[in-house]
């Protein structure tokens, strides 16, 4: 090889190569000099740059042994440079960037990455390329910077999207970026939406049969149910995630799971327990260098001696971690040391030291957020709305049921007074009839009040939530329109609030504007359709408000929300018998029978009380006309299998008589 190199160099005539020439030769000197002991390798380049492979996973089939070695995948950079072998300089190129995060050397991991990127790019490989995406977010990520990581995973699943039959390392690298978004949510304190990106992950993982994938998925899981106070929950998932680890070998894996596990046995009071998981983690931590985890193992450790009282010990450790956090910018860590250097000064009784520690950690951790979230606080709002409303409810009917008693009392006297009593009792009975009346007439006022109630907290809310990421990824126009959706329905169900009935072109209208709301946590993947027949003047026909909100509700979050593919609902408005609308909405989902057995499984079940509510309604509506209401839910099936629901709603309806002009 060197002679080569030789030959070629006496013919280049040009001085100005000559430099440039003699420099490529020394470094070619200096690798050969290195890795002249493993032929092995040398002749895997040879053959890589003969064969020039393009995908990721058949380059990563070649050198997966030693691809955490700089020398080697430096060597594989500059021959593949040499060989204008874009493909092999990228990958090198990624490998190296994770070799610097893992050492905590951010900027130098960015510049790898980002040259990765470009040259995945120039070679028009999408496979490089969002692998090169994903491995900024996960920098990025690990600096706490929050929206760049966002915007780069982004923009890895957004081409990862565009691809028909992606191959396993783009289906893997979507799975990254679940996962990563996933641990964005966490930083912006959403455990709910985390842990369902954290599952669409792993359902990607357990198909890959990738078990790295499915430990670093458990563990998050883990940390999402620990920050929810979970720690049964969350000790499990820690547990899972270092079963995946032990079988795969992978040291800096079982570092983060002894160490969650042993915060875990410190929450539970376990401390001589804590305190023998977190030790054994401090050696392997060093060994692997990572100075993220060096920090996060040695704040556990100072945690735990806290506990133990060995303050010292704390002391030297805590800040120890502190200078590694402050060292590498590592921003989570930092707030972590200082909140438990408070809490150590508490424990010593410095107040003033433990103060400033705390307002150190929160102007750090608020720092990280940016954006504060007031999701708790609204929440709570609703909650104690509804709770109000559901009390006033009880009183009303504890009254009435009173008021029947004392009326059921005062018929047996009809019987034995005299004309004048019976008289006096019928005035007496209109009383209380009228009064009856007017106390069913609030508590369906107040049942309506309530179904808006549920609605606010589960739907207004994560929709706000929705539109906000529109925000922070700087869709502005995704942003504007759904903002726009958004106010329109507030408006629409206000406006309905205030009337007894709507025209069915309003209902249908208000319903169309909630699916495209409730379309934006779907990704917008529900198919919704409406068919009204040409007998149905829907501007003409009346009928209670927002009657098909909660049966559109459960056909999306029981039917559809768990189910894999093609999603559809379909409404289709028809006359029956003359006097009756019949609203049919079908949908393509898992069936009652499953969704039963998913909710069953759930540890928090959501009790909806919509479909009961709007019952009632009908029922009281239903009571000025001949005919009542009738609602029938049908579990269709397509080969035996269950293909979908469909509920058929019959409403007694009147027409509006237009004047003719």
């Amino acid at each position: 090889m060197l002679e080569s190199i030789k030959k070629s160099l006496q013919l280049l005539r040009p001085r100005a190569f000559c430099f440039l020439a003699l420099g490529v030769l020394f470094q070619n000197v200096i690798f050969s000099q290195d890795l002249k002991e493993d032929a092995t390798y040398l002749k895997s380049v040879e053959d890589v740059l003969i064969k020039r492979p393009l995908y990721f996973t058949s380059i990563d089939s070649v050198f997966y042994k030693v691809k955490r070695d700089t020398l080697k995948m430096k060597y594989l950079a500059l021959k593949s440079k040499e060989a204008k072998y874009l493909e092999g300089e990228s990958y090198a190129l990624n490998m190296l960037g994770i070799y610097y995060r893992n050492k905590s050397y951010f900027q130098r991991a960015i510049e790898s990455h980002k040259k990765a990127e470009k040259l995945a790019i120039q070679s028009n490989n999408i496979d490089l390329q969002i692998t090169s995406l994903n491995m900024l977010g996960v920098v990025y990520r690990r600096m706490d910077a929050v929206k760049s990581a966002l915007d780069y995973h982004q923009q890895a699943l957004t081409i990862a999207d565009s691809v028909q039959n992606p191959s396993p390392n783009i289906r893997k690298s979507i799975a990254v970026s679940q996962n990563s978004m996933g641990n964005i949510y966490l930083a912006l304190e959403q455990y709910d939406l985390a842990i369902q990106q954290f599952k669409k992950s792993m359902a990607i993982e357990r198909a890959l049969d990738n078990k790295l994938g499915l430990a670093i998925n458990y563990h998050n899981i883990g940390y999402a149910k620990e920050a929810t106070g979970k720690l049964d929950d969350a000790l499990r998932n820690y547990e899972t995630s270092l079963d995946y680890n032990n079988q795969i070998d992978s040291k800096i894996g079982k570092v983060i799971c002894n160490n969650s596990i042993g915060q875990i046995y410190l929450q539970q009071g376990k401390v001589p327990e804590a305190h023998k998981i977190i030790k054994s983690t401090i050696t392997p931590a060093e060994e692997i260098g990572d100075k993220f985890y060096i920090a996060s193992t040695y704040t556990n450790l100072g945690w735990v001696q806290t506990e133990m009282k060995q303050y010292r010990e704390a002391g030297d450790n805590l800040f120890y971690a502190l200078n590694v956090a402050k060292e590498f910018n590592l921003k989570g860590s930092e707030a972590d040391a200082y909140q438990r250097l408070s809490y150590l000064n508490e424990k010593l009784g410095n107040n003033k030291a433990a103060l400033k520690h705390y307002k150190a950690y929160q102007d750090i951790t608020n720092e990280i957020k940016s954006v504060k979230n007031t999701q708790y606080i609204t929440e709570l709002v609703f909650k104690y709305d509804a709770e109000k409303k559901n009390e006033q409810i009880t009183n009303l009917a504890n009254e009435k049921e009173i008021l029947n008693l004392k009326l059921a009392q005062n018929k047996k006297t009809l019987w034995f007074g005299l004309i004048g009593l019976l008289l006096l009792s019928g005035v007496f009975f209109g009383y209380y009839k009228q009064r009856q009346l007017k106390k069913d007439k609030t508590i369906l006022t107040l049942e309506q009040d309530m179904l808006r109630a549920q609605m606010n907290p589960h739907f207004i809310f994560n929709s706000l939530n929705s539109i906000k990421l529109y925000i922070i990824n700087n869709e502005k126009e995704n942003a504007v329109y759904y903002l726009n959706k958004f106010s329109k329905l507030i408006r629409k169900i206000l406006v309905a609030s205030t009337e007894k009935e709507i025209t069915l072109e309003d209902e249908l209208e208000t319903m169309q504007l909630y699916m495209n709301i409730e379309n934006i946590r779907f990704n917008n993947e529900i198919n919704y359709t409406i068919n009204v027949d040409e007998n149905v003047n829907t501007t003409n026909i009346k009928l209670p408000s927002l009657i098909l909100q909660p049966f559109l509700e459960n056909a999306l979050w029981h039917g559809l929300s768990s189910k894999e593919g093609e999603k559809n609902i379909h409404l289709n408005v028809s006359r029956v018998n003359g006097g009756f609308v019949r609203m049919e909405i079908t949908d393509n989902g898992i069936g009652r029978t499953e969704a039963a057995k998913i909710q069953q499984n759930k540890i928090l079940k959501r009790k909806s009380v919509g479909i009961e509510l709007t019952k009632q309604r009908l029922a009281n509506f239903s009571s000025d006309y001949s005919g009542n209401y009738a609602i029938s839910i049908q579990d269709l099936k397509e080969d035996g299998k269950p293909s979908g629901t469909k509920v058929v709603i019959d409403i007694p309806v009147h027409e509006i008589k237009l004047k003719a002009v």
